[in-house]
């Protein structure tokens, strides 16, 4: 990784040394295979992959920043706009959406007073419907920033989410 200024670094020093590991894991000649990890880590830190971030995320790696581009705006786990600081992602493909799914969607919608792409006046919540998640079982399912999926989610589930959220627990 090239060094910049303090001034100009975008990621914590924690995040560059995560993103420093993740391209260990590869050959040199295979550093693009970092990208999504590597995504994943800045947008974790600051909530949202902007231009500078794709720009800074491409340096690290040494690769042109339209191979960043790309996976960023291919995958909708990534999100090219700030969203609030809970992004609550449901499921409304075919299985969900016959076990309620659409329902709980709904329920957020009226819930949180928002839509769809959409986020809470007060910048905590952004709702969005998302692609299968891979647990049509444990329908309605969510995830919540990526990282924690949510799954049987009738309206007493989903009240005590909100809630939990809110508090910070």
């Amino acid at each position: 990784m090239s060094a910049l200024p303090q001034s100009r670094r975008l990621l914590s020093d924690d995040a560059y040394a995560r993103i420093e590991r993740e391209l260990a894991k590869f050959p040199p000649d295979q550093r693009k295979s970092a990208i999504m990890a590597s995504l994943a880590i800045a947008q974790q830190e600051i909530g949202w992959v902007s231009t500078e971030v794709i720009e800074d995320v491409a340096r690290v790696i040494g690769i042109e920043p339209i191979a960043v581009e790309e996976v960023a705006t291919f995958y909708n786990m990534f999100s090219r706009k700030p969203l609030g600081r809970f992004k609550i992602a449901v499921c409304t493909c075919l299985p969900c959406a016959l076990r309620d799914g659409a329902k709980a969607g709904e329920y957020l919608k009226e819930k949180l007073g928002i839509g769809y792409n959409e986020t809470t006046s007060d910048g905590l919540f952004t709702l969005q419907e998302s692609e299968c998640q891979g647990a049509c079982g444990d329908a309605p399912v969510l995830i919540v920033n990526n990282q924690r999926q949510c799954s049987f989610m009738n309206a007493e589930k989903l009240d005590a989410l909100i809630d939990e959220l809110r508090s910070g627990t």
